[in-house]
């Protein structure tokens, strides 16, 4: 058994770069020793997208970009026995499998191994009315929409599983993220489940590790505060782990980007609520007193995390149908343009009362106010700021599409209806997802693998 075990993270969310992967791959064949990559494509809504995705097509219901993401390192990966680990299979993991099964064929490797987690959709065992609510928006009203799906955050054993069983390529759905980076230095070390300690550096890695190039500079980037070499070529981070618990974080070489002391913190800190008690589906982490150490160019060590019993209960997100987004957008330029996209948005919002259009409206005066201001638009409404262009965007919420798509249509009316020099309009609908999140226990659940091979996979 090696003493370090490198694990290299090759997405941070579903939309992220498709080729990030191979420079990741690159520098840890070069490095030699054992290793393995993960892709972590999910979001809290994404898998509610991709459970309406398949409810068009049973087919679909994946990561889009799947093919994309592991085509140009699939062959190398199980040439040099790197074990790939992904949610990319988000409502539909098994159809991922067969997606990666024809791929695999194609690239003359008729043998290869694909595990495939369920478990984590738990619409049929679990029941609204009595397991606990868990939402931080407390008070959040749902509307008693109809449910769209219903996912439980699985820990790291059904993918430790599916890896001693002697999967090449393990596709799960939801997952808790830390458990991508954890799963393979169990199967690698052996550690214990109740190892807390050992746990936490894996779950620590992984958190470190899940948002991708977060954690090389991309969110830190702030050009003339917080510059990074090369940002259009930044590279994807990698972890090196000790059986005894060390942790250093570096990236793919010849790729831009940095790891620094203060990336480290941020990313450490991201989606914190409480630093002494982070909950993961694997151990509960207290980041309290960790230290963090430059020791080289682009390698960070991280020490003094440590871990807890995992929690007893399991969170499982719900995601119910909230109705219709509709977005129209119309742009106004040149002399007087503030007037003419104030009174834009004006005629906007007494076309949808004339209409008697059943939706709540908000308006955005891009390039005067939008980040900062409320429904009621008072920022734009007082602003005196008179800029080259403004992109006036009407955004309403309905039940229904007819009534998102008509609302959204009456900014292409103003093309001929007025005011003067509107251009580059844009209309559409999209389906609205909302969520709240329940605990579940363990013992609700019934997680576990199943083990396919490229040439046997239709």
């Amino acid at each position: 058994m090696s003493a370090i075990y490198r694990v290299g993270n090759c997405s941070g969310f579903s939309g992220d770069r498709v080729d990030a992967a191979v420079p990741v791959v690159d520098t840890l064949i070069a490095l030699g020793g054992p290793c393995a990559i993960f892709f972590e494509t999910l979001g809290e809504r994404t898998v509610a997208l991709a459970q309406l995705e398949k409810r068009r097509d049973p087919d679909r219901g994946y990561e889009p970009m799947l093919e994309r993401l592991i085509e140009p390192v699939l062959v190398r990966c199980a040439k040099h026995g790197i074990p790939i680990i992904g949610n990319f299979g988000a409502a539909n993991p098994a159809g991922a499998a067969k997606v990666i099964a024809r791929l695999a064929r194609r690239l003359g490797l008729p043998d290869l191994k694909i595990g495939v987690v369920h478990g984590d959709d738990v619409r049929d065992r679990l029941n609204l009315e009595t397991h606990e609510v868990y939402e931080a928006d407390t008070g959040l009203d749902m509307g008693g929409g109809e449910v769209v799906s219903a996912n439980a955050y699985l820990d790291a054993k059904p993918i430790v599983d599916a890896l001693k069983a002697g999967a090449q390529i393990v596709v799960t759905g939801r997952t808790g993220d830390p458990s991508l980076c954890l799963a393979p230095l169990i199967h690698h070390f052996g550690w214990a489940y109740d190892d807390w300690e050992k746990m936490a550096v894996g779950a620590t890695a992984g958190h470190l590790l899940e948002c991708g190039a977060q954690l090389t500079g991309g969110y830190y980037y702030d050009p003339g505060y917080k510059d990074i070499p090369d940002p259009a070529n930044i590279g994807f981070p990698i972890a090196e782990i000790t059986a005894e618990g060390g942790l250093v974080v570096t990236k793919a070489t010849s790729t831009g980007g940095l790891v620094n002391a203060q990336i480290v913190k941020e990313q450490l800190l991201y989606e914190i609520h409480d630093p002494r008690h982070y909950i993961t589906p694997d151990v509960i982490l207290d980041f309290s007193g960790v230290t963090v150490t430059e020791i080289g160019k682009d390698r960070v060590e991280v020490k003094g995390f440590k871990g807890s019993p995992a929690p007893t209960t399991i969170k499982a997100t719900v995601c119910f149908d909230g109705g219709w987004l509709g977005e129209g957008e119309i742009s106004y330029a040149g002399p007087n343009c503030r007037a003419r996209a104030r009174a834009a948005a004006d005629v906007l919002l007494e076309r949808l009362k004339i209409r008697k259009l059943d939706v709540q409206a908000r308006i955005d005066l891009i390039g005067v106010s939008s980040v900062h201001d409320g429904d009621s638009g008072d920022k734009w409404r007082s602003s005196v700021q008179e800029p080259d262009d403004i992109r006036v965007r009407l955004a309403v919420s309905a039940r229904t599409q007819d009534d998102a798509d008509q609302a959204a249509r009456e900014a292409l009316a103003l093309y001929c209806c007025g005011p003067a020099g509107g251009g580059g309009v844009r209309w559409r609908t999209t389906p609205r997802i909302r969520t709240q999140s329940y605990l579940m226990l363990p013992t609700d659940l019934a997680p576990g693998f199943s083990l396919h091979v490229a040439k046997e996979l239709a």
